[in-house]
C-alpha cells in the first residue's frame, strides 16, 4: 500500500472520528444513525493510521505531498 493521504487529510479524519465518538457517548446520536456514524468514524480512524484510503486509489486522488528534489 502506497501512502496517498497527507497530514491535513489525516488530521481532519481523526477530528471527525473523535467528534462522532463524543456525540455517541453523550447520547446526542443513537440508534441506527449512531451505528452508521460509528462505523464511518472507525473507518476514518483506520485509514488515518494506515495513511491509505482505498477510495482515493479508485478515484486517483493523492493528498500526500511528494517531495521534489
Amino acid at each position: 500500500m502506497k501512502k496517498n493521504m497527507g497530514n491535513t487529510d489525516k488530521t481532519v479524519r481523526i477530528l471527525i472520528a473523535i467528534l462522532i465518538a463524543a456525540l455517541y457517548y453523550t447520547n446526542i446520536i443513537n440508534g441506527t444513525l449512531a451505528i452508521i456514524l460509528m462505523a464511518v468514524g472507525i473507518i476514518f480512524l483506520l485509514t488515518s493510521l494506515l495513511n491509505f484510503c482505498p477510495l482515493y486509489t479508485i478515484f486517483k486522488i493523492n493528498t500526500c505531498k511528494i517531495s521534489k528534489k
